[in-house]
């Protein structure tokens, strides 16, 4: 019994890394169309920023939260800079935002690689997140705890504010349909622009959060961006709800696979599953209300 919930511990521990990743790609491939394969390399930028605050400020539990609002900051004025840059000039050319995010995010790995080095650095969980709790005899570590509610924490933020804001409107008015939203005054680039800011800067969160868990190191954003593109997929295109749904089912789903079989056989089968599922239903578990102008 401690083994099966250990296992649904990692699940949603899991679940909850990807879901706050893949929350910044719901927003931009919803919105743009943008297939970034950079957004992994603003979680590193995040993770980076949690080392560099650890470094000036060396109280660790000060240091984690004042890394929070900067790596947001950090990762989503990278975000910012690469829509200003490369793929504004793209919009018409989707599959070609592919492969310039992708040559980005390898430029990206190099020049972490050349100011932190190639080594891991270690960022320190504050004294307050490395006990554990009990729940049903079975230890959950607290810093995995905090993961799960920073995500849940972040679905919520986002949501009010898509919901309840002006700029959430705009946002919501450019998805379902751009013409329209541009006729009635909307500026689209500008509120694109906004939303890369967004996105990004969860992708930083992601990697203060993904710290107290994993290493930093230059090549940390590639192992989950395959992942939080399924994610994304497989809840909806720009669906904020199917995100959470798709990222709590595939990490349970994942550790269910793990439990039996190794690492890299339980991606493969996460995988299949995936691709099974977007065969019944491609448009995901939840589809975008459009309105087209004829």
């Amino acid at each position: 019994m401690d083994a099966v919930l250990g296992q649904v511990y990692a699940g949603i521990s899991l679940a909850s890394v990807l879901l706050l990743i893949a929350l910044g790609l719901t927003l931009t491939f919803g919105q743009m169309g943008v297939i970034n394969m950079a957004h992994g390399e603003f979680l590193m930028a995040g993770a980076y920023t949690a080392f560099v605050t650890q470094q000036v400020f060396e109280a660790a539990g000060l240091s984690l939260l004042l890394a929070l609002p900067l790596a947001f900051l950090v990762a989503g004025l990278l975000g910012v800079l690469l829509e200003v840059t490369l793929i504004s000039r793209l919009y018409a050319r989707p599959l070609d935002t592919l492969l310039v995010t992708w040559g980005v995010s390898l430029v990206l790995q190099q020049v972490a690689r050349d100011v932190f080095g190639a080594p891991a650095v270690e960022v320190r969980a504050p004294s307050w997140l490395t006990g554990n709790v009990e729940v049903l005899g079975t230890p959950f570590t607290t810093g995995r705890l905090f993961i799960v509610v920073l995500a849940l924490g972040s679905v919520t933020v986002l949501s009010l504010v898509l919901r309840s804001t002006a700029l959430g409107r705009r946002i919501r008015a450019v998805v379902q349909s751009r013409g329209l939203a541009e006729t009635s005054g909307v500026d689209s680039r500008r509120t694109d622009r906004l939303t890369f800011f967004i996105g990004s800067g969860l992708a930083g969160v992601a990697g203060v959060a993904l710290t107290l868990i994993a290493s930093t190191q230059p090549y940390m954003g590639s192992t989950y961006i395959v992942d939080a593109f399924l994610v994304v997929v497989a809840g909806g295109i720009g669906q904020i709800r199917g995100a959470v749904l798709a990222a709590f089912g595939l990490g349970l789903l994942q550790a269910a696979f793990a439990y039996s079989q190794s690492v890299s056989t339980a991606k493969v089968l996460l995988l299949v599953v995936v691709i099974a599922f977007l065969q019944v239903r491609p448009q995901g578990l939840f589809d975008v209300r459009t309105r087209s102008v004829v």
